[in-house]
């Protein structure tokens, strides 16, 4: 059901790229939606000019990483959560940091080892002496989750109790500590780093945990080309200075809008059909499933996937969500929530190998029910 104030597809199109010069806004002021803008269309417009501001930032210092840069954007809108997996030296750091400064967000950076506790993300209660009384009492001290862009690097380095610290945090956008719950500054974003080779000492994340995650994120080595750059920008004298060009009050509102953008019964139904399929308890799905996966995704997938791909329809300028969306985004969002088969295993199949026969054979029940 469209709901009031409902975008008008062919007018987003058409006035998308109004007021900005070389993919961001031509007036070089921080793109804030005006307070008299309610139309959920001005708001699109400002949505795609604040990213597209946001990407231009961005590439002043990160080189490359286009799809995960907007892979981040995306999950932001979507008010979600990232695991980033790849070997050191990819930028990770550094791209959440400018991310978190073209949004005048706060960044606070928690590097996670075998010795981290529990109260050192949440924060524990301090006994201090009131001046005027003398009298000694427990004050709340917030630990580094008490942010709103929290870098957690290398989580899988922290046991179990450590890394349930966060749980409460990315559902509930909430710490509970002595019996008091406090609140969290909007938005909040965790994003969580993981080396893919060295697992020696590591403690995997909990699939519970895993499936707090929007999306599972695989960073790849930039490209000759891209990497020559690098080094050009790293060894010279040059000094990027990142810009704030929104506000976090404006990305909640854009969270907002995001989730106001219409799903077409078609689309719905797409996620429903390839997200079902995956599991190999469910009817319908077929003999490779389950035999190959051990464990499919649940709600929270489709949830996401809908999400997810609702923000990309905006951020590419479209006001309707397309299966295209979904397809684009399936890998991040199903790759940390399937688990494979010993038999998978051994053969060398791969979770997004079996990703991309969902998709294959989905595509293949849409055409033939047309």
């Amino acid at each position: 059901m469209q709901e009031p104030n409902a975008f008008r597809d062919q007018d987003f199109q058409d006035d998308a790229s109004a007021g900005k010069v070389d993919g961001h806004p031509s007036s070089g002021e921080q793109t804030t939606p005006t307070d008299d803008a309610t139309d959920d269309l001005i708001a699109a417009r400002q949505l795609v000019e604040a990213c597209q501001a946001i990407r231009h930032q961005v590439a002043q210092v990160v080189v490359g990483q286009d799809d995960v840069i907007e892979q981040l954007l995306i999950a932001i809108l979507a008010r979600g959560h990232c695991l980033l997996e790849g070997v050191p030296g990819l930028a990770k750091t550094l791209m959440v940091r400018t991310l978190a400064q073209s949004m005048h967000l706060d960044f606070r950076r928690i590097q996670f080892t075998p010795d981290l506790m529990p109260a050192d993300i949440t924060g524990t209660d301090i006994i201090q002496e009131d001046p005027e009384t003398n009298r000694r009492q427990l004050v709340f001290q917030p630990g580094p989750v008490f942010t709103q862009m929290l870098l957690a690097d290398e989580i899988n380095r922290t046991p179990p109790k450590t890394q349930a610290a966060l749980l409460e945090a990315m559902q509930e956008h909430e710490v509970t500590a002595s019996g008091h719950t406090y609140r969290l500054k909007e938005p909040f974003f965790v994003l969580a780093t993981q080396n893919p080779i060295e697992q020696e000492g590591t403690y995997p994340l909990p699939e519970a945990q895993r499936d707090r995650f929007l999306f599972h994120v695989l960073v790849n080595y930039p490209n000759r080309q891209e990497e020559a750059e690098i080094i050009d920008r790293t060894t010279s004298t040059s000094d990027w200075k990142v810009r704030a060009v929104v506000s976090g009050d404006d990305m909640v509102r854009f969270q907002s809008l995001v989730r106001r953008v219409p799903l077409p019964q078609h689309v719905r139904d797409w996620v429903l059909e390839m997200v079902c399929s995956a599991r190999p308890s469910d009817p319908s799905s077929p003999a490779w499933v389950r035999e190959f996966v051990q464990w499919g995704p649940g709600p929270r997938a489709s949830q996401q996937l809908v999400l997810a791909a609702k923000a990309r329809c905006l951020l590419h300028s479209r006001s309707v969500v397309s299966v295209e969306d979904v397809q684009a985004l399936a890998h991040p969002i199903l790759r940390h929530r399937m688990v494979p088969t010993f038999a998978a295993e051994a053969d060398g199949i791969r979770v997004d190998d079996l990703i991309d026969r969902l998709m294959d054979e989905t595509k293949q029940a849409d055409q033939s029910a047309l």
